[in-house]
């Protein structure tokens, strides 16, 4: 079994639900040593703008910007759709701490040697 973990979102703060539990899944896999990714896509994008996430909960109560700022702080890569983030007029200055742009690529590559959640 791989201890990489790939996440997924492609919804943003349209769907404050599946954008907290996949940033909530993502902070869970971590704290149990897994070796985490988050690629964001589509309008998953908008999380990784800074500030974004702030005031986001899901129906538990659970805080999309409190799971966000643990990620951050475990230097977890956030990865960022190019084409996607491009076309939502979103830039590179634009995104928060640890996230990045990336390519779908990139996303293959983690893909091919991870478990997956997709949201």
């Amino acid at each position: 079994m791989t201890n990489n973990v790939l996440v997924t979102l492609s919804c943003g703060t349209d769907n404050p639900n599946r954008a907290t539990r996949a940033l909530f899944l993502a902070a869970v896999a971590q704290k149990k040593g897994k070796n985490v990714t988050v690629f964001l896509l589509d309008d998953g994008v908008y999380l990784a703008r800074k500030g974004a996430a702030e005031n986001i909960k899901a129906a538990t109560g659970d805080s999309a910007d409190d799971s966000l700022a643990h990620l951050q702080a475990h230097d977890v890569p956030i990865l960022v759709c190019t084409p996607c983030a491009k076309s939502r007029f979103i830039e590179e200055k634009d995104l928060a701490d640890s996230c990045r742009l990336a390519t779908a690529a990139e996303m293959i590559d983690l893909a091919c040697d991870a478990a997956v959640i997709s949201l």
